[in-house]
């Protein structure tokens, strides 16, 4: 018992990384990967979470080990690879926010029965709300109020479930035909999928500086087999939890011929019918308030992350920069209004925000792969603590097979 809470004690970054994936990648991609396609989407689904991982683990092991953020080791590499890091963020500052906070707009017109509201209007409300959660609670509130939504939306979604492999899968409709995986739309759909699955390689930076303000704040540095021991129980809940969206999407909708909506309300509405059609109408409550809860939490680690990603990189950029407590909340506001006019320019169409977000994280994954490696690699780590054999191949393994993957789509999209 004094086991579990110590590790209870030591969750923070780990969880925040499963509740900033569990967002569109699961709750969007994962279901609608199961809806379309079957159960045969379990095989991408882990697939790209076991060769994105290295990836994700280098964060904290970096900044475990140097006390610096992922950040600073790409300016120790060169200032050319923090120019290109830089570069990435503000396209991922264009795109991802957007993206998280269109679904949740969606989510919370349906939840509560407003069918006339602008998604817009609805979106700029929760970034007022989200910012002022954020500058005013800051990181502490952040890890405390997702230690109880991550136990609560687990503990549903094993019910939800059992409760939909228990009653089994939907009758096919009699002129079912199903959809070919490797044709060009099923190709540019895995590639989205295994492209935030799961989730974006550069938020890999985000677990190394959530990592050093938990030290920051409680004083109290983990040993590298404890913040990795940390990390992993949030990670490995993340590909669990995405096996369960996909199965509930596979038993509720697959063989229906439903034409899953690009439009953030009726995609919304249709996600929770999924989950209502074979639990009962009367679940609809707590279901719609589950994934809005998510999607909610996403959204506020995701914002949050970013406001310090681009501090830190405008930091290291600009040395003479004095950092002060407005920046933070500065940097807030400022992702809010930005995001907020990308909503509106693109009419709360949220499969042209997935699209643009989703192509730069899959083009770009492998190089930011490289790029995490060779920092653990670097002299700023004893040998002692770079990573073993088996996490090396394991890297290079996922750098070529999403290098060659990101090359095809290049191709498919340009020729």
């Amino acid at each position: 018992m004094t086991k579990l809470k110590i590790l209870i004690k030591n969750l923070g970054p780990g969880l925040l990384f499963a509740s900033m994936a569990i967002g569109t990648s699961h709750l969007v991609l994962s279901t609608k990967a199961g809806a379309q396609y079957g159960w045969l989407m379990i095989i991408p689904i882990i697939l790209a979470n076991v060769l994105k991982y290295p990836f994700f683990e280098f964060g904290v092991r970096y900044t475990n080990v140097t006390n610096k953020t992922l950040i600073e080791g790409y300016l120790n590499r060169g200032k050319g690879y923090l120019w290109f890091y830089a570069f990435i963020t503000l396209i991922s500052t264009f795109t991802i926010l957007a993206t998280l906070y269109v679904v949740t707009s969606g989510l919370f017109i349906n939840l509560f029965k407003i069918p006339n509201a602008s998604v817009s209007l609805v979106a700029l409300g929760l970034f007022a709300f989200i910012s002022a959660l954020l500058i005013i609670g800051k990181y502490k509130f952040l890890e405390s109020s997702l230690k109880f939504v991550i136990s609560i939306l687990f503990i549903a979604l094993i019910l939800t479930t059992t409760m939909v492999v228990f009653k089994g899968s939907i009758v096919p409709s009699k002129d079912f035909v199903p959809l070919p995986i490797f044709n060009e739309v099923g190709i540019l759909f895995l590639i989205g999928l295994v492209g935030w699955m799961p989730t974006a390689v550069e938020a890999s930076s985000w677990i190394s500086l959530w990592s050093l303000e938990k030290f920051k704040i409680t004083n109290n540095k983990l040993s590298l087999k404890e913040a990795l021991q940390e990390f992993n129980i949030g990670y490995l809940l993340t590909g669990i939890l995405a096996v369960f969206f996909m199965i509930i999407g596979w038993m509720t909708l697959y063989g229906s011929n439903t034409i899953i909506s690009g439009n953030a309300v009726a995609f919304s509405d249709q996600l929770i019918l999924m989950f209502t059609t074979h639990i009962g109408r009367w679940t609809y409550v707590f279901i719609a308030t589950a994934a809005f809860a998510t999607m909610f939490s996403t959204c506020m680690t995701a914002h949050d992350a970013l406001a310090r990603v681009s501090l830190d990189i405008i930091g290291l950029l600009s040395p003479k920069t004095k950092p002060n407590k407005m920046q933070f909340a500065l940097a807030v506001i400022v992702l809010s209004i930005v995001n907020f006019v990308v909503i509106t320019a693109f009419s709360a169409n949220m499969g042209k925000l997935v699209a643009m977000a989703t192509f730069v994280s899959f083009v770009l994954a492998p190089i930011i792969g490289y790029m995490n490696l060779k920092n653990v690699m670097s002299t700023d780590l004893p040998i002692s603590y770079q990573p073993g054999k088996g996490l090396r191949i394991l890297t290079y393994t996922g750098i070529v097979f999403l290098t060659f993957f990101a090359i095809y789509y290049c191709w498919m999209v340009l020729f």
